[in-house]
């Protein structure tokens, strides 16, 4: 490994002492074991596990104190842009199980336009449509699939509204691994193409993703499967953590005032707040942690309900129904550990209507030239409404998440284009003159 060191840099100083004496190898992976956030319980990593035993996910834990003897944020200048660029704080233990398609170092896009007109001048979107599959859950897939390998998974199965079934599915064929997937029959089609395409067995259910869940919790049974719905295994949360550790790279180890995160299942809020957590472990970063804000839709909104009560644990939230298709999730299973990372860090939920979430995803598109999804375009009408209160300010660097491409959605957008015949001609009509 390249070592670089200058004089008076303590740390560098004691990081070549401890190569050169050979205190210890370094790790592709520093990772120690799984834990429960409830009981307390432990788990060996080297086995397949899926709850723990009182019925809560599981968490991973890492060797921080340990990988920050051997790991710095300059040695990530030499390395792929890909999540794979922190191995040491994924649980791959070892590099030849990596199932990856490149995923991960989405852009994080200066919204200046945007921003002008909300009255934040400090905007940003880290694009995930712009990564395999289309969204962001393929970070969760690469890093759940290879862990999976590496402890010896051959046949997987999951419920899901469209994107997850898809990522998975197309991860588990890289994998040589099967895959069976239940999706409600409503789910967007271009996403039910990609799991069939994929040679997974898929299933359509007349229902919400929670009555797929029931179906694949049968069968996990039934047929001894390794179930990979949301937080059920306890790596999915390690490839969606990626988000935060990336952020904070692209911002040079900076971290914004906010970010929001469009919030369904929760992994990837959970998997930031705990990126931000082990960074300030390592010392990579320092201070206070960005406010988490958790956006839903009017139409599915458990968590949002949950804050406002003052509660740790939502209720189900009955006649789900929203466009945003990877939101409408009535009842998440690690919704505690959304509401810990919104009230740890002095967050918020917040819940935005389908009409708005249109409205954004048109203005998006006609101001920054980006085509998001509407569950990305929520967070964006959720900076809006957070402005006008007065929680965000206008000098705060705000970040919000857009989790997918705006083409996996036809349906929630309806145009209209003048028709012509191939005998006419395009006359163009000066718009400020008929003003």
């Amino acid at each position: 490994m390249l070592i670089r060191q200058s004089v008076g840099d303590i740390k560098q100083t004691d990081r070549y002492r401890n190569i050169i004496k050979g205190v210890g190898l370094m790790n592709y992976s520093y990772i120690s074991h799984l834990y429960c956030p409830k009981c307390g319980s432990t788990y060996d990593t080297g086995d397949q596990h899926q709850l723990c035993s009182c019925g809560s996910p599981l968490l991973v834990k890492y060797d921080l104190e340990e990988a920050a003897k051997y790991v710095f944020p300059e040695d990530l200048t030499k390395r792929e842009s890909t999540l794979w660029r922190y191995h040491e704080l994924l649980p791959v233990k070892k590099e030849t199980n990596v199932v990856s398609m490149g995923e991960g170092m989405t852009p994080l896009i200066p919204m200046k336009e945007l921003g002008n007109d909300m009255g934040v001048t400090q905007l940003y979107m880290k694009d995930e449509g712009l990564i395999p599959t289309g969204s962001f859950k393929a970070r969760g897939a690469a890093v759940g699939v290879s862990k999976a390998k590496e402890v010896g998974v051959t046949e997987l199965a999951m419920p899901t509204n469209g994107n997850a079934g898809a990522a998975w599915g197309l991860y588990a064929a890289r994998s040589g691994m099967k895959s069976t997937v239940v999706m409600p029959e409503d789910a967007p089609k271009i996403t039910r193409n990609e799991v069939a395409l994929s040679g997974a067995t898929l299933y359509l259910v007349n229902g919400l993703i929670s009555d797929a869940g029931k179906i694949v919790g049968r069968a996990v049974k039934d047929y001894n499967l390794y179930d990979a719905s949301t937080l059920k295994e306890p790596y999915r949360i390690e490839g969606k953590k990626t988000m935060g550790l990336e952020i904070a790279e692209q911002l040079n180890w900076q971290k914004p005032d906010v970010i929001l995160y469009p919030t369904g299942g929760g992994v990837g809020l959970i998997g930031i707040y705990k990126a931000l957590k082990e960074l300030k472990a390592l010392g990579w970063i320092e201070g206070k942690l960005p406010r988490l804000v958790a956006v839903q839709s009017t139409g599915c909104a458990p968590i949002v309900k949950a804050w406002e009560e003052g509660r740790r644990e939502s209720d189900f939230w009955h006649d789900s129904e929203t466009i945003a298709f990877g939101i409408n999730v009535p009842k998440a299973l690690g919704d505690f550990l959304v509401l810990d990372a919104t009230h740890d860090t002095d967050g918020c939920a917040i819940a935005v209507d389908d009409e708005s979430m249109i409205k954004e995803q048109e203005k998006i598109a006609n101001m920054e030239g980006s085509f998001v999804c509407p569950e990305g375009a929520a967070t964006f009408v959720a900076i809006r409404l957070l402005w006008e209160s007065g929680w965000i300010d206008a000098n705060e660097t705000v970040v919000a998440l857009n989790t997918g491409a705006g083409i996996k959605y036809p349906d929630t957008v309806q145009v209209e284009p003048e028709r012509l015949e191939k005998e006419e001609f395009i006359v163009k009509v000066d718009q400020e003159r008929m003003l």
